[in-house]
């Protein structure tokens, strides 16, 4: 029997071998262009797409004027409108009888005298010492001053002499340097010199000498429409003003309560609300502690020794002699000189702006008037355009007074075909047995004669 592929059992088209493009299944180094669809499905030639029968929606004028008739205006029917009733409030009345004042607190508390709390706190001893006190330092006993010689200067003794004429010192760079004027800088820049010619100048261009005047068919211009005012008055009434009644009704009152002016000939009367409801109680007054020892001035008088005082022992020091040279003022008795070396040999000298370096004009202005003519005004011909006529076709909707078909192509030659299943969709196929796996990842099946499809179904 002849062994097929998944790809050849598939009737539907929807199943095919899983082609995995590695080294197992590839010899060649070139791909294969040729697919199992382009096999199966060839292209078709001369197809192109159904052309819509839908019509082109277009919008219809109407040469009726239009009504200014509304749903509104003519459905709506005016009611008369009323006043919402207002709720009554309720006076209010106050509440007969006394406030019982009483509390769960004073109810349920019962009073009890607290005695004052005693520290447990054991007094201070002080212990004072019977024995005097060595005031002697660890460094005073182990320290041991030794004398220091000063180090000897190591920088070379130079004496200095004043200079016997004023200002005579003079400096490296008075010395090095030497003045020299401002001197401009010569210009890399390579002169843009113009080459004039001695010919004369020719006002023939391309343009003049290329150009084919062609005939141009003559412009229809319109006449302009002549304004006209209307004969009739303005109507300054708006749609609102015409159309629009006001809805019957009363005009809305005010809310707000007349106004009574107070008088202050009639007494304030003393009464209340707080003092009617509001009565006074008895109070206790606050229970005040009292200190149970008086406080009992002492007799004998205070000693104000301390342990400072008793053991410790004065010794007289020598206080310590600074080494810093003392301060010696730098008055005199001299008149002060304000002249200096920068007001005596330092004299201002008037510096001038350096002028900027101009190369001379290539191009004059010329001196004349201006010829507002350009080539465009003297060389221009004015020539009446006319317009454009419109190739387009008119687009009217195909309109026929028969009656429609409902008889299309497609109900009049599809013909119903049986539903089928496709073997290949099963995971065991039924009829064949898998054989092997091609090189190319294709599975190949083969078909069972019809001995051995009834040797396994009398297994089954």
């Amino acid at each position: 029997m002849k062994s097929l592929c998944v790809c050849k059992i598939c009737n539907c088209g929807r199943h095919f071998c899983i082609r995995e493009p590695t080294s197992l299944y590839i010899k060649d180094s070139q791909g294969v262009d040729v697919s199992e669809y382009t096999e199966k499905y060839p292209g078709y030639k001369n197809c192109y797409p159904p052309k819509s029968l839908k019509p082109k929606h277009e919008v219809q004028k109407i040469s009726e004027p239009m009504e200014d008739i509304t749903t509104f205006r003519s459905d709506f029917v005016p009611y008369e409108v009323t006043r919402r009733p207002v709720k009554k409030k309720v006076e209010y009345q106050p509440f007969p009888g006394k406030i019982d004042l009483s509390t769960t607190y004073k109810l349920q508390f019962t009073p009890y005298e607290i005695k004052p709390v005693f520290p447990r706190r054991p007094k201070e001893m002080i212990r004072g010492a019977k024995g005097t006190m060595d005031t002697v330092p660890t460094y005073t006993e182990h320290f041991c001053v030794w004398d220091i010689n000063k180090r000897e200067s190591l920088k070379p003794k130079v004496a200095y002499h004043p200079p016997t004429e004023k200002f005579g010192n003079a400096t490296t760079f008075q010395d090095d340097f030497i003045p020299r004027g401002l001197v401009p800088r010569e210009s890399f820049k390579p002169e843009t010199l113009t080459k004039l010619s001695d010919a004369p100048f020719d006002g023939v261009t391309t343009n003049q000498l290329n150009y084919v005047p062609h005939p141009l068919d003559l412009h229809l211009v319109k006449a302009p429409h002549e304004y006209k005012p209307s004969d009739q008055p303005f109507q300054d009434l708006t749609t609102q003003r015409h159309d629009f009644q006001g809805l019957p009704g009363q005009m809305p009152k005010s809310c707000k309560p007349e106004y009574s002016r107070i008088s202050y000939d009639t007494p304030f009367q003393s009464s209340t609300e707080f003092r009617d409801r509001f009565q006074p109680w008895d109070t206790s007054p606050p229970y005040l502690h009292k200190a149970v020892h008086k406080y009992v001035t002492p007799t004998e008088q205070m000693d104000m020794t301390t342990t400072t005082g008793t053991t410790y022992i004065e010794h007289h020091i020598q206080p310590f002699i600074p080494v810093r040279p003392k301060s010696r003022p730098t008055c005199s008795s001299e008149p002060f000189d304000g002249t200096t070396t920068m007001k005596e040999d330092f004299k201002p000298w008037k510096a001038q702006r350096r002028e900027l370096i101009r190369q001379p004009q290539e191009i004059h202005r010329g001196s004349g008037k201006m010829e507002d003519t350009t080539t465009f005004k003297a060389h221009f011909i004015q020539h009446q355009l006319q317009p454009n006529i419109s190739c387009k076709p008119d687009t009217a909707p195909l309109r026929s007074e028969e009656p429609f078909d409902g008889d299309t192509t497609y109900r009049i030659e599809f013909t119903p075909k049986k539903s089928s299943v496709c073997p290949a969709s099963f995971e065991t196929i039924p009829g064949f047995v898998f054989e092997r796996v091609d090189e190319r990842g294709h599975r190949f099946f083969r078909e069972l004669s019809s001995e051995e499809q009834k040797c396994a179904e009398c297994e089954l």
